[in-house]
């Protein structure tokens, strides 16, 4: 009894100091304080703290967000360029973990891990036919670096199974996907994240493709969706000359911020296109947009996601983090490219996260024309004058409609359902050996190889085993695409990822219009000789 007095007494008394000073944080405390010491079931204080958290940042804009300790390592590993593990890139295929490469240095590779091999145990725990989810299985071959992991493994042609003893290290993760010449001086790189790494590894591509020959780049930002700030400064730092602005922020609480070209780029001269889509967003919109506001380059693509929101991350005590919106960022010329958003709560989500449905639903992905900017959003780029617009993505120089013609019903359900993935997981399993001495190097792959009629009979075989209802005017309509997707997966999975890419940006619209844009004179009726200098 007279601890209940005493707890009435403390409320009665932070109610008093609640009224007296009006604040809402003295409002918050009382109200946790009396659900947690008076309510009539015991209650779980860390989630109605959180709750109350995500209440709250529901109120403020669509980036604003709350992440608990488990998301914000999820989240962070990508961003901070590794994790720990044993270094394999794998697909699993009828409820077993095939591995498809060791990484290149890593500790699988060290420990003689070979591509085709099949892991079927984990510290003598059955993985292999037992429906383990995927998930499940990357937690036990993750573990903190210097820890040992034992793989028992099924090797094509060796008839016992197999015991490896891998100690874990830290594995990168890139955020070039691809690096290449495409033409003669012409070099491709692509960007899929903003990381701590980017700039690193973008200078050492820029410098490999540099000593091919290389004086014009398309950089391929399509899909990307942004990442660290710093790290697209550091990139755009690369085409700009000295003091030239790159991006500025400012908000009500923070001051604005100008983050300016130190003059120190690898890439000041020689012609340079963005690609950009739909979901190109935040750090790759600064970068397109820095490119653009200077008539340094040409954008090619469609219209950007629309982010201009800077987030600043507020670790918490346990862990996990709030993510707050604090400040705009705006481009050289002005302007803040983030899309309108209104609304509370869920309602706002769903309403921003149908935009893209919205634009698709509009014909705004298959015609430039259908968008429309008032006057209010027109920007003059710095040295051109040239227009460009606010307030909704940045719009790019040549206008690419999304390829609505070869994607159909049928080729969406055999993605979808791994049709595509595990059709070419099992003839790279059965084929691997042979392709390697028929194909000694990328260039004879790319020139002689052909996916088959046989081939194709084992996709339509498998597709018939998951479901997928045949219809032979979509599959004909797909084919090349379908047939593309498959060999560029066998290259990927004899080489990397630049060797995939190579093969999918013949049929990418994007790509193929930034090669003409280079090749037939149409970038300099854009962008003058007096822009380059």
């Amino acid at each position: 009894m007279k601890k209940f007095i005493l707890l009435i007494t403390c409320l009665t008394a932070l109610a008093a100091q609640a009224q007296l000073n009006n604040n809402p944080i003295r409002k918050l405390q009382m109200a946790e304080f009396a659900i947690s010491r008076l309510y009539v079931d015991s209650v779980d204080e860390n989630r109605l703290v959180e709750n109350a958290i995500i209440s709250m940042l529901e109120q403020l804009d669509p980036h604003s967000t709350y992440n608990n300790a488990e998301e914000v390592k999820a989240m962070n590993e990508p961003l901070q360029g590794g994790f720990e593990g044993i270094g394999i890139q794998f697909q699993m295929i009828e409820d077993t973990l095939l591995v498809i490469q060791p990484v290149s240095g890593g500790p699988s590779e060290k420990a003689g891990i070979l591509a085709g091999d099949r892991i079927t145990q984990v510290n003598d725990t059955a993985i292999a036919g037992v429906k383990m989810s995927t998930e499940d299985i990357m937690k036990r071959l993750r573990g903190t670096k210097g820890s040992k992991v034992r793989l028992g493994i099924v090797r094509r042609g060796v008839p016992p199974l197999l015991h490896f003893t891998i100690e874990r290290d830290k594995i990168p993760i890139y955020s070039l996907d691809a690096s290449y010449m495409i033409a003669p001086h012409i070099g491709y790189i692509r960007i899929n994240r903003f990381a701590a790494t980017t700039h690193e590894e973008f200078v050492q591509a820029l410098s490999r493709l540099q000593k091919a020959g290389m004086t014009d780049l398309i950089l391929d930002l399509q899909g990307n969706g942004g990442g660290y700030l710093n790290a697209a400064i550091d990139i755009a730092n690369e085409f700009l000359g000295q003091k030239e602005l790159i991006v500025y922020t400012e908000g009500r609480a923070a001051k604005r911020s100008d983050f300016s070209a130190k003059g120190n780029g690898r890439l000041r001269q020689g012609r340079v296109v963005v690609l950009v889509d739909e979901y190109s967003a935040s750090a790759s919109e600064i970068v397109t947009g820095a490119i653009q506001d200077w008539d340094r380059g040409v954008v090619v693509g469609r219209r950007t996601f629309g982010k201009g929101l800077v987030q600043r991350p507020i670790d918490l005590p346990d862990g996990s983090m709030i993510r707050l919106t604090i400040a705009r960022y705006y481009t050289p010329a002005g302007r803040c490219i983030q899309k309108p958003y209104s609304g509370k709560g869920d309602d706002m989500q769903e309403q921003y996260a149908k935009d893209l449905l919205n634009r698709f639903n509009h014909g705004e992905l298959m015609h430039a024309d259908s968008i429309h900017f008032p006057d209010s959003l027109k920007y003059r780029t710095k040295r051109l004058q040239r227009i460009v617009y606010g307030g909704g993505g940045i719009m790019p120089d040549f206008f690419v409609p999304i390829d609505t013609t070869r994607y159909t019903g049928y080729h969406r359900n055999l993605v979808a359902q791994g049709v595509i993935i595990h059709s070419t997981t099992r003839y790279i399993e059965q084929h691997r050996e042979e392709l390697k001495k028929k194909y000694k190097n990328f260039e004879s792959f790319q020139k002689k190889f052909e996916i088959d009629d046989a081939f194709m009979t084992d996709v339509r075989t498998l597709a018939d085993k998951e479901k997928i209802k045949f219809d032979e005017a979509q599959y004909t309509r797909s084919l090349p695409l379908i047939k593309a997707q498959l060999k560029a997966l066998i290259a990927r999975d004899l080489w990397d990822m630049s060797e995939y890419y190579q093969i999918m940006n013949t049929t990418n619209e994007s790509v193929q219009q930034a090669l003409r844009v280079l090749n037939e004179g149409t970038y300099e009726k854009v962008i003058t000789q007096q822009s380059a200098k």
